[in-house]
């Protein structure tokens, strides 16, 4: 499987195929919502991303783009995003909210509820991501 950088559009089509693979074998999310997402400081095209991840539906979606009505929008830069998403690193997110690379809008608390525990699905997708990003 050939790697390729974090949130560019052949890494979100990989996600993308994954979400489709593993979406029937994933706990469900911990609380539905849309979050929209501003991710600054891209080391490629125009420098930033808007991306959402959706679980309004009760299984949890990533896209390019932002969704109308979302339920908070949350922006940070590049490297704090890579160690969230990809490194699975949640210390990195209490630290970085703290030192104010992380910002949000709209309703904290459905963004403070703590995630489910993982299953063996959510591991080896993980995994899989991790696998794939440069």
């Amino acid at each position: 499987m050939s790697k390729h950088a974090f949130l560019s559009n052949e890494w979100i089509e990989q996600v993308t195929v994954l979400q489709t693979e593993y979406r029937d074998q994933m706990p469900p999310p911990a609380v539905k919502m849309k979050m929209n997402q501003l991710i600054t400081g891209v080391p490629f095209g125009d420098g930033e991303v808007q991306m959402h991840i959706d679980s309004s539906s009760g299984a949890a979606s990533i896209g390019l783009g932002h969704l109308e009505g979302a339920d908070v929008t949350v922006t940070t830069d590049y490297a704090t995003a890579k160690q969230l998403f990809v490194d699975n690193n949640q210390q990195v997110a209490m630290q970085a909210f703290m030192q104010g690379k992380i910002k949000a809008q709209g309703d904290m608390a459905k963004l403070m509820v703590p995630p489910p525990p993982k299953n063996d699905a959510q591991k080896e997708f993980e995994a899989k991501i991790q696998d794939f990003t440069e």
